[in-house]
């Protein structure tokens, strides 16, 4: 605002000086020179309204200070130049006439007046066009090159997307071969088996095998319908009873009365806990494993996950392959849901993995689960 008070000021105050330095040619040119420069302002709402607050200074012989600003401010608010060619003409016509009438000017100095007059009416709506041009281009390169950004960033988008659905084909195919053999193969073992202990550890491996398979295909999108929704805090019993059953020591404690999550936030918790848990049965294998869920704080779901550490006379497995990225994939999950995952070596020589997640959103509390 102080801005455009100050450049209005400059330019009704700056035309003004000006006129009062001029020499008038008639009574009324300093008068009408100043009424020019006071409806100055006028330009803003509209600017031919400036030109004909200049033209009784022009008719006069001191019109031209303001004059020059009032016909800039109508190059500058023009997208054409025939949108100004009216009011140019007009202009040129009131400075013109007046010492053409008046005077008895050779066909010369007449011709020169006339150019005189076309030069300094011409020059501020040339100006004001060419800056208003320019802005308008500067202002369509800018979109261009925005454009040009998107059309390049869809384009990566779309080579990532197409990359990553031929990984999860790929890793579909050779996974999910070994996955199904192995649940026929479990199968198979479960109907041949001579011992009920056997058939029962084979038909158990063969719907653990068939689970992963389907997990396997939800997450890469290779099912038309999911079976159902995805697993979550509802789910947790069954998954430490699976646990149990493949010989883990695991306990499940809610710390609070459990809540209705929303499905990103519950299936979070789902995989810290699952992971964590394949992490216990791949380095520690035998320790006793406790997972504890609070709900006590309103703004925020605690879930730890602590396995005690191995005695020397237990050495880790070696049926799972060393390496991975489980904890880095569950950092990115955890952190997809606004959290923060928090791991490493627990006091009594084990390994602790604890997840900080935010409620916003939860329900009210749905009815409290008996430990597991």
């Amino acid at each position: 605002m102080v801005r455009i008070v100050a450049t209005e000021a400059a330019a009704v105050l700056v035309p003004a000086a000006a006129v009062l330095l001029g020499r008038p040619a008639f009574g009324y040119s300093i008068l009408a020179g100043l009424v020019g420069c006071a409806l100055l302002p006028l330009r803003r709402l509209w600017p031919p309204l400036g030109v004909l607050g200049v033209l009784w200074g022009l008719v006069g012989g001191l019109g031209w200070p303001s004059a020059l600003v009032a016909l800039y401010a109508l190059g500058r608010r023009s997208r054409r130049l025939r949108d100004t060619v009216a009011w140019l003409v007009l202009a040129g016509l009131a400075a013109i006439l007046p010492v053409l009438l008046m005077q008895d000017l050779a066909w010369s100095d007449a011709a020169i007046t006339v150019a005189f007059v076309a030069l300094w009416a011409g020059a501020p709506v040339a100006l004001g066009l060419l800056i208003s041009t320019r802005e308008r281009l500067t202002a369509g390169l800018r979109d261009l090159e925005a454009a040009r950004d998107a059309a390049l960033c869809a384009r990566e988008s779309a080579a990532r997307a197409e990359e990553r659905a031929r990984i999860g084909r790929e890793f579909h195919d050779v996974v999910g071969h070994h996955a199904t053999l192995i649940a026929v193969g479990a199968a198979a073992l479960a109907v041949s088996a001579p011992d009920d202990e056997t058939r029962l550890a084979a038909a158990r491996l063969r719907v653990l095998a068939r689970t992963a398979l389907a997990e396997m295909r939800t997450a890469l999108g290779l099912l038309d319908e999911p079976a159902g929704r995805p697993p979550g805090v509802a789910e947790l019993d069954e998954l430490v009873a699976r646990s149990r059953v493949a010989g883990m020591r695991a306990d499940l404690v809610h710390d609070g009365e459990p809540a209705q999550l929303p499905p990103s936030l519950d299936r979070a918790v789902y995989r810290v806990v699952q992971e964590s848990l394949t992490n216990a049965a791949r380095h520690a294998p035998g320790a006793p494993v406790r997972i504890e869920l609070g709900w006590r704080d309103d703004t925020r779901l605690r879930v730890r996950v602590h396995n005690a550490g191995v005695s020397r006379s237990e050495p880790c497995s070696t049926a799972f392959p060393k390496g991975g990225t489980g904890l880095a994939g569950l950092a990115e999950r955890v952190a997809a849901v606004d959290g923060e995952l928090i791991s490493g070596p627990g006091p009594d020589g084990g390994f602790v993995v604890q997840a900080l997640l935010p409620r916003a959103g939860a329900a009210a509390a749905v009815g409290r689960r008996d430990p597991a």
